[in-house]
């Protein structure tokens, strides 16, 4: 019964690390898009001066 339990436990814990692998990844993506924008501005005020 306990084995079991220890089972389920690290099977859980495995799904909810996964799960924040993929959250993670997601959210470099967005900053990676927001840096994006920010160098674009910049080149466009650079431009302007």
């Amino acid at each position: 019964m306990v084995r079991k339990i220890l089972v389920l436990a690290s099977m859980l814990a495995c799904m909810i690390a996964l799960t924040a692998c993929n959250t993670f990844e997601g959210m470099g993506k967005d900053v990676e898009r927001g840096g994006e924008h920010v160098q674009d501005a910049a080149k466009n005020v650079k431009k302007k001066m």
